[in-house]
């Protein structure tokens, strides 16, 4: 019975044992979740006292700003008024300074008048007559004219008092409040050196006129958010990107007919473990950007059509590789943009064994140096060339004397708005390959990515 007993709390015990563990997950959980709800509230109380802040430097920008303007005008109109004031005065003071003094005038003459009459009979004759004398001096019947009323200034303001419906209206309507951005980032997709940004709009009813992507590298203090693009995609692949290293990314939008950008999505870490993708340097007949990943085919060899490859077997299937021409020269059919498995430095072309391309003259495809009857858009300034692979199968072939067999890969070229699908048969198996391109004429530049 002791033995049964045993196995028995040896069960208990092992139910135990599991149910803490059980519950000692579920707490983790559950505190995760508890961390995740601090952080929303975080984001919740963040964002709106960061709201407050914004609305209320803004208003207090425009309360001074309008104060400023009132104030101005007022001083203008108070300015006007007075100057109105002083001119009109003006005649108005030299007129009545003529008829004071004519009053003093008559009042000498009156003095004198009276003098005359009062004096003795000996001196009245000459008294009266050079009183008559100084009377007919003062031309008594000149009288000078004074404004009529409605000849002088009356000065009045006229105020619209539209203004302050306009203002009421315009100032009602100013400013918005949104609670969730009308844009957010879908999905950040790692490129070599580079990340593909895509978003969406979460917001139905918002119509964008355009889109806004800022980026900055996470964790670097001072790292101020930069551009990096503007217009009506809902994707752009940010490229100089370095590897292993986060950068931040947000986006926002411009409605119809709105001047002002809306709220900036929540911003999304991306990183790319990818290094980006570089032509090898010092090949015959091109020259490279600082990055290495634009090559210049120049005249240093006019005669040949040299071929330049990537550094290292650098494209691996199931990324898509990307051929940008940002210049183009003469087109001729034995140019080649595309991927091969090994970097033949005597090679002229891509059009040969061990490699896929596109040639730049009608778009002709070469798989292993044959030419396919499908073709492309001809390739010329501004177009991208798409190269995607994935691998089909591997199976052995005993027979034949091929060791390990034959390997097939499914490409897809990409060109304007068309592409073609094909397998590509190797007889070795193969998970990273070079890309390459080769030019007859000088001019054409290729940005790869």
């Amino acid at each position: 019975a002791g033995g049964t007993m045993s196995v028995e709390v040896d069960l208990l015990v092992q139910e135990a044992k599991e149910s803490i563990e059980a519950a000692q997950n579920y707490r983790s959980e559950l505190q995760q979740r508890l961390q995740g709800l601090n952080q929303a509230r975080k984001q919740v109380r963040g964002s709106s006292s960061q709201a407050r802040e914004t609305l209320r430097r803004h208003f207090s920008e425009l309360q001074a700003a309008a104060t400023q303007l009132l104030t101005e005008r007022l001083a203008a109109l108070l300015a006007e008024v007075d100057a109105v004031e002083a001119d009109s005065v003006r005649p108005l003071d030299e007129c009545q300074s003529i008829i004071e003094h004519g009053v003093g005038q008559a009042d000498e003459l009156l003095r004198d008048g009276e003098a005359a009459l009062r004096c003795g009979l000996g001196e009245k004759e000459d008294k009266l007559g050079s009183f008559t004398k100084k009377a007919m001096h003062i031309q008594l019947d000149s009288l000078p004219e004074i404004p009529a009323l409605v000849d002088v200034p009356s000065v009045s303001a006229q105020l619209d008092e539209s203004l302050l419906a306009l203002l009421r209206e315009r100032v009602s309507r100013h400013g918005s409040v949104s609670s969730h951005p009308p844009v957010q980032i879908e999905e950040l997709q790692e490129r070599p050196g580079s990340i593909l940004v895509r978003w969406c709009k979460v917001d139905e009813d918002f119509l964008a006129a355009e889109y806004r992507l800022q980026y900055r590298r996470s964790g670097s203090r001072g790292s101020q958010y930069e551009d990096a693009y503007i217009g009506r995609d809902c994707e752009f692949l940010v490229l100089h990107l370095d590897p292993h290293t986060d950068y931040l990314f947000k986006v926002c939008a411009r409605g119809e007919a709105r001047t002002e950008w809306s709220a900036w999505s929540t911003p999304q870490t991306g990183v790319t473990t990818l290094a980006a993708l570089e032509w090898s340097p010092g090949s015959e007949g091109y020259v490279l950007s600082s990055r290495r990943n634009m090559a210049l085919r120049n005249d240093s060899a006019p005669s040949r059509c040299p071929a330049i490859y990537s550094n290292t077997p650098s494209y691996f299937c199931g990324q898509t590789l990307t051929f940008k021409i940002s210049a183009a020269g003469q087109v001729d059919r034995r140019d080649s943009l595309g991927v091969c498995v090994d970097s033949r430095k005597g090679a002229e072309s891509l059009q040969r064994d061990q490699a896929v391309c596109i040639s730049t003259n009608a778009g002709a495809v070469f798989v292993n140096g044959k030419e396919m009857t499908n073709q492309l858009p001809a390739i010329s300034l501004g177009s991208a060339v798409t190269f995607d692979m994935e691998v089909v199968s591997m199976f052995p072939v005993s027979s034949g004397g091929q060791n390990g067999g034959s390997f097939k890969l499914r490409v897809t070229i990409g060109s304007g708005n068309r592409e073609v699908v094909f397998d590509w048969l190797l007889d070795q198996a193969v998970d990273c390959l070079f890309f390459g391109c080769s030019f007859v004429h000088s001019g054409w530049k290729v940005l790869v990515y």
